[in-house]
């Protein structure tokens, strides 16, 4: 009786408007995956071509229905049910990509996690809110599939499935600029703030005024971001200054009818 083969697996990444980062996202994923699917919420600006001339099925959904239906959607569409799934600012890394080659010429397991290498402003920070990020991307989907609340999703398990922990990662090209960091927040905060109203959530006084500060303080000092330099003061701000506009547009949603 003959070696089985390698296990297959299916990239699955979905994307809007990104030509500039899309080919390298797909390219990281060719040396292990026997079929990648690109899901585009509608881009006009040569992504679906780039993905398409890589080899990639690119399938059109839209209107977007959000990131964790959007990213089900993907792995629905796979071919194989081992899925590694990828944003379009994502690459795995060449360690990663290797040790992924290894694993499926002798086994895969149900669930696999990884780091993730975030990139701001020119550097990895290596301390701070973004230290550790580890992510499961590599999963079967008959026992997991995306979950979470929009816009921060996540990979859930079956109860009892074990993840196993890689430590080679993903590289994260997380804002092109600052000013990219701005939209993505406002952009971001919004999905959150209608996710929490359709909990039944509603912003208190100490969201507004202890969430932020906690949040900052968190990150500077108890994860250490100060020792990263002004990038680490920067991150912290942000993030504070993401909480308290999350909460602030959740405040105003029932006062506006819906829009914040």
């Amino acid at each position: 009786m003959g070696e089985a083969g390698p296990v297959s697996i299916s990239g699955c990444v979905i994307c809007y408007q990104e030509a500039d980062r899309i080919a390298d996202c797909v390219r990281s994923l060719q040396s292990f995956c026997d079929d990648i699917v690109v899901v585009d919420s509608g881009s006009t600006d040569g992504t679906q071509r780039i993905a398409a001339e890589l080899g990639a099925r690119v399938i059109e959904n839209r209107p977007f229905p959000g990131h964790r239906e959007q990213k089900q959607f993907a792995v629905e569409q796979a071919r194989f049910d081992h899925v590694f799934c990828l944003d379009a600012d994502e690459r795995c890394t060449e360690a990663l990509q290797q040790r992924l080659q290894h694993l499926r010429r002798h086994r895969l397991a149900v669930a696999y996690e990884m780091p993730r290498h975030n990139h701001y402003l020119g550097r990895i920070p290596r301390h701070g809110l973004f230290v550790p990020d580890r992510k499961i991307r590599l999963f079967d989907r008959r026992r997991a599939r995306w979950g979470g609340r929009n816009p921060h999703d996540r990979v859930e398990l079956d109860p009892g499935v074990a993840c196993e922990r890689l430590a080679e990662g993903i590289e994260h090209l997380s804002y092109r600029d600052f000013r990219h960091h701005l939209r993505t927040i406002d952009s971001f905060t919004a999905i959150a703030a209608r996710a929490l109203a359709a909990e039944g959530r509603r912003t208190n006084p100490f969201d507004l005024l202890v969430r932020p500060p906690a949040v900052a303080f968190k990150s500077l000092v108890l994860k250490l971001g100060c020792l990263d330099g002004w990038r680490g003061f920067v991150i912290a701000g942000m993030a504070a200054y993401t909480d308290w506009k999350k909460y602030w547009r959740l405040w105003r949603l029932p006062r506006s009818g819906g829009a914040a």
